[in-house]
């Protein structure tokens, strides 16, 4: 039949010996598990229990089918970056021990980061409004954009996916309590932490939208990634080109009062 190779010493399921009678193009289908034999056999009209075949093929010294090949989920992303947005919520405690919100969203493909608001209440109706605002700051960018990847917070409505959805994006819910599996968002909010969120004091929304946004601008233009060849998501399509730095001064200028800083080719 070409499911299996049995040892020559056990006759086949229906009693023939002979190998060329179970497989008359000589095949082997060795990846079946049993179920799938099993199924083959009552197609055929041969009735037989699954643990009857499962039986016969572990004598025989045959074990469980191999796993099915596939991308693993970090093939998946990469394979698909240039069509993925993540998004997730970073918290700020304030000066005054309020805490509030700002909603991340990352473009895979080129790592520029994007601002799509903050509050103190990221309720449903909040979230579906800052979806809308998103998609009009994209532009004509959104028609490539084939996924949204999210977790599974309650603040990610099926209205908040339905906004999405309208525009052809499938939704990615990420598994319960699995950051890895959104760990390019999660490495952009553990950077904003590390190099901004905790070496400021934020006062109130206002302060947190304004530092944010400058240090936004100097991450998706000035700030190097690996991930990128170390080239700034602004050049994640057109490398610079390439000078001899010996001819040229290079100009420092501070970004957020000197908490970090761009290196520019003087004019």
């Amino acid at each position: 039949m070409g499911l299996h190779e049995p040892a020559a010493s056990r006759p086949a399921v229906h009693g023939s010996r002979d190998p060329q009678a179970r497989d008359p193009h000589g095949d082997r289908q060795s990846d079946l598990g049993h179920r799938r034999v099993q199924g083959e056999l009552v197609k055929l009209g041969h009735p037989i229990a699954a643990s009857t075949v499962w039986q016969i093929l572990h004598d025989a010294g045959i074990g469980p089918a191999p796993r099915r090949t596939g991308p693993t989920w970090k093939q998946f992303l990469n394979a698909q970056a240039r069509g993925i947005l993540a998004v997730d919520f970073v918290h700020v405690d304030t000066v005054l021990l309020r805490r509030i919100y700002a909603l991340i969203v990352i473009e895979h493909g080129t790592r520029r980061v994007h601002l799509a608001g903050i509050t103190a209440n990221p309720d449903g109706a909040w979230t579906t409004q800052a979806a809308r605002n998103l998609l009009m700051d994209l532009g004509q960018r959104a028609t490539s954009v084939k996924f949204l990847l999210r977790d599974r917070a309650g603040q990610f409505t099926g209205s908040f996916d339905a906004v999405f959805q309208a525009e052809g994006i499938r939704i990615l819910a990420s598994p319960p309590q699995a950051p890895r599996a959104n760990a390019i968002c999660e490495r952009v909010i553990g950077t904003l932490r590390r190099e901004l969120l905790d070496r400021l004091l934020i006062v109130n929304e206002h302060h947190l939208r304004q530092v944010l946004t400058e240090y936004l601008a100097h991450y998706n233009t000035a700030r190097p990634h690996r991930a990128l060849g170390q080239l700034t998501p602004a050049q994640a399509h057109a490398r610079p080109p390439e000078i001899n730095l010996a001819e040229h001064r290079i100009r420092r200028k501070q970004v957020l009062g000197g908490l970090t800083h761009e290196y520019q080719i003087a004019a």
